[in-house]
């Protein structure tokens, strides 16, 4: 059997193949890889690191070989903190662990979900984009003695009024160039969120986890993109882990110390379930007197992370089992 590194760029690929003691390097570019794919054989073992186009690498091979594994660059250190870095190195590392079984692997999952994934992000960076220049429009008034609240920019009318304040000549300038931008970044955003509500429709879970009070038809989307196929987790604290809303255990000799989250995985992901968390809690008794429990002894902001968690168990489990609920705040599923 042989384990075959490839180190992957924008417009070439080295590969390392080991097959026992013996090395194999070659240097391929990106538009030759029908000959790269011609050299493989069945029981070939496959890994590269994930970059903007290992998914497009993969899906080119699949078939023809035995196994494709995307690796974890954040806990594949040993890459990025060589002191000698090369490509031909680079893909011989990946090829060596490889070999051993001691790759940190990545998920990689189904193009319907990363697409809508991608989706999501996209949209995310342009509402934090759109809340900048808010906050810029806010300080620029300020700066003249001007009153105003970051929410009065949410609407045109909001945003027009703002062309009637007395200011300088040169933040005028300014106000009217963010302004034009804010409102083009409104409407991509909402071009962006009805397209994410579209193919979240069609995603495998979406009328399960909408029918949790608290997570809608967008929150649910995202979410759903993020957590992908729920088979690939075995229980619950899998999904907590791979949303990195577990916390960091630190254990030495004989202490063992449980700190912040760690906050690995989607902060997109983590930030959505957190706002859902605090819509749910308003409506279902369970988790709000879990979450009120937690804050006498632990304060909000902990008691909110935990009762996040909770919530995630219960879309865990309502994906996992193919629940429909028909009561959520009273957990009455729905008869089939």
């Amino acid at each position: 059997m042989r384990a075959i590194g490839v180190d992957l760029h924008k417009n070439m690929f080295q590969i390392c193949i080991l097959e026992g003691k013996k090395k194999k390097f070659k240097r391929y570019h990106l538009s030759d890889i029908e000959s790269f794919k011609k050299t493989l054989l069945k029981d070939d073992l496959v890994a590269l690191e994930a970059t903007g186009n290992s998914r497009y690498f993969a899906e080119q091979i699949m078939g023809l070989v035995k196994e494709i594994k995307i690796v974890n660059p954040r806990k594949f250190k040993i890459i990025s903190k060589s002191v000698k870095k090369t490509d031909k190195i680079d893909a011989e590392l990946i090829a060596f662990f490889l070999s051993k079984g001691m790759l940190p692997e990545v998920r990689m999952g189904a193009e319907q979900y990363s697409q809508v994934k991608s989706l999501c992000n996209t949209r995310d960076k342009l509402v934090k984009l759109r809340t900048t220049l808010k906050n810029k429009i806010h300080n620029i008034l300020n700066s003249h003695g001007i009153i105003s609240k970051r929410e009065d920019f949410s609407s045109k009318k909001g945003l027009d009024r703002v062309k009637d304040y007395n200011v300088t000549e040169l933040s005028r300038i300014e106000l009217d160039v963010i302004i034009e931008q804010i409102k083009h970044l409104n409407e991509g955003i909402k071009k962006l969120e009805e397209e994410m509500i579209d193919k979240g429709k069609k995603l495998k879970g979406f009328e399960n986890i909408t029918s949790i009070k608290g997570i809608g038809a967008k929150s649910g989307t995202i979410l759903l993109s993020i957590i992908g196929n729920v088979e690939d987790f075995a229980n619950e604290k899998k999904i907590a882990a791979y949303l990195g809303i577990v916390p960091k255990v630190e254990d030495s000799n004989e202490k063992i110390r449980h700190g912040r989250i760690t906050k690995r995985g989607s902060a997109l992901g983590r930030s959505t379930l957190v706002q859902c968390t605090l819509i749910s809690i308003r409506y279902s008794n369970y988790l709000r007197s879990y979450y009120d429990r937690l804050k006498n002894k632990k304060g909000s902001g902990k008691a909110i992370i935990a009762t996040s968690r909770k919530l995630l168990g219960i879309i865990y489990k309502t994906l996992k089992e193919d629940w429909i609920f028909e009561d959520f705040p009273n957990f009455v599923i729905k008869q089939a």
